[in-house]
């Protein structure tokens, strides 16, 4: 059985742009799953569509990923960039189509990016957050009321 993979609010980084790619990521995910579940010939097309797809989106928010955690100054970016490469060896080089049956890269790349989100997502969520600039803080000047003179008093 195919692993689907729910958006929960719980995997929101609180970045719109980090935010939308893993929802779109998952998304995919998911469509492999209908591939899998459908028994229609199209449907191996499909799930080779679908996983090229997944993967461009992959190296793209790697990418953005990056971007933003140096731009930040990320401590631990050296960290987050090797588990960058690990994906990228083992989606390229050995849970491919070719050694794997469907299900099991469909279940694999679930799990991958869940685990990625709520994980290393969560280490940087933090750094993110502290970068971010603050929104603009209204404030509120209370000038002094002019009083009016009254009669027989000295108003300058």
């Amino acid at each position: 059985m195919p692993n689907r993979v729910q958006w929960s609010p719980g995997y929101n980084m609180g970045h719109e742009t980090l935010d939308r790619e893993h929802q779109n990521i998952l998304a995919q995910c998911n469509v492999l799953a209908d591939c899998i579940s459908d028994a229609a010939q199209e449907s191996d097309q499909t799930f080779q569509q679908t996983f090229n797809t997944l993967m461009a989106q992959a190296a793209e928010h790697f990418a953005t990923e990056e971007a933003l955690l140096t731009q930040s100054g990320y401590p631990m970016l050296e960290e987050h960039q090797n588990e960058h490469d690990e994906f990228d060896y083992l989606a390229n080089e050995i849970i491919t189509t070719e050694n794997f049956e469907k299900i099991e890269l469909q279940r694999f790349l679930s799990l991958w990016w869940v685990g990625h989100i709520v994980g290393s997502g969560k280490k940087y969520r933090g750094h993110l957050e502290l970068m971010a600039p603050s929104p603009p803080r209204q404030i509120t000047l209370a000038l002094p009321t002019k009083t009016a003179a009254t009669p027989g008093s000295a108003a300058g």
